[in-house]
């Protein structure tokens, strides 16, 4: 794939992707924004794992369903609870 140019608003965050540049680590934004979007692939990757494994552990439980509007009446209760 070749590569293109694309212009980038960063706002607020200017500041810290310059000083990012002036630690050395990185040699152009560039390279920085490359780096960002690699570890946000990273942090994606990660979440849905996660994600995959609460719904996998979800689909294992043996215990029965509890209709929504149900469970929807006990956290409402709960909620209404005075404080002691």
């Amino acid at each position: 794939m070749a590569a293109k140019a694309v212009t980038v608003t960063l706002g607020d965050m200017t500041e810290q992707a310059e000083r990012h540049l002036a630690s050395g680590r990185f040699a152009s934004m560039s390279e920085l924004v490359r780096a960002g979007l690699r570890a946000l692939d990273r942090e994606e990757a990660a979440l849905d794992t996660l994600l995959r494994a609460r719904v996998a552990e979800a689909l294992a439980d043996e215990r029965p369903a509890v209709p929504m509007v149900d469970a929807f009446a006990a956290i409402r209760a709960a909620v209404a609870e005075p404080k002691a």
